[in-house]
């Protein structure tokens, strides 16, 4: 076992070697770097790389709520076309040249078939003007059969590596989804949870799109070997990100 392996086994014992630098946008994103390369973490969830005039988001799990009622457990049935526009929202305000789905965009296997007409119209109209790639998840595997855009395992992107599934042991470039990062944070009138972002500085881990998506706690053990400092989170707050440093992060 190497010295990260070691400390991987107690994230509080990786104390950052150096300060996180970061800037909050107008737009209230959270502007930092990521291997070198520029990043602005949306307050929608979303990652915009303005070097590569690439809007990228993961886990939508479109169709969660169909899912669901399938079998007996009744969600209202508007993930989808909620989740849909925030992202159409993102791209209205942006006009990215590429749109990235990070792996996840469907549940299951049978959600593109559940589709209502006007959400397929909605992702057919996503791709007008813009390459859209559908990088595949472990929900997804075989990508979308009959909507617009190219299918990838993974996509190399202005410097960085984006794919669905982290990669054990420090990865420096890599941007990933698939684990649903989220933010704890205990205050005088409470505790309070948001989806979040997180990062070394090196790597990069989206929290989940979709509505339904939900979130896995930043201090769950899936996270411990991903980093190789105490990792910052950019926590989801109402038009703005919000930078949390790891101590003062709790557990659920």
């Amino acid at each position: 076992m190497n010295a990260l392996d070691a400390n991987a086994l107690n994230m509080d014992a990786l104390a950052p070697a150096r300060a996180y630098e970061f800037a909050t946008a107008a737009c209230g994103a959270l502007a930092l770097r990521v291997a070198g390369a520029e990043a602005h973490l949306r307050p929608s969830g979303a990652l915009w790389l303005a070097a590569a005039s690439a809007l990228i988001v993961a886990d939508l799990h479109l169709e969660k709520g169909s899912f669901y009622a399938r079998r007996g457990q009744m969600l209202p049935p508007y993930d989808t076309r909620e989740t849909l526009a925030r992202l159409a929202a993102e791209v209205a305000a942006l006009s990215p040249r590429i749109l990235v789905f990070l792996g996840d965009t469907f549940h299951d296997a049978g959600s593109e078939d559940r589709l209502a007409v006007d959400d397929v119209a909605g992702l057919v109209a996503l791709a007008r003007g813009r390459e859209l790639v559908w990088v595949v998840g472990n929900h997804d595997a075989d990508g979308p059969r009959s909507l617009p855009g190219e299918r990838a395992a993974e996509l190399a992107l202005a410097g960085l590596l984006l794919r669905h599934e982290p990669t054990a042991g420090a990865q420096a470039g890599e941007v990933a989804g698939h684990l649903h990062p989220a933010a704890k944070v205990r205050t005088l009138r409470g505790a309070v949870r948001r989806r979040c972002f997180a990062t070394d500085g090196e790597r990069l881990i989206l929290p989940a799109f979709g509505a339904y998506a939900g979130g896995l706690n930043l201090r769950d053990a899936a996270f411990t070997s991903l980093f190789a400092r105490t990792p910052l989170a950019g926590a989801l707050g109402r038009g703005r990100v919000h930078a949390i440093g790891w101590r003062s992060l709790a557990k659920d």
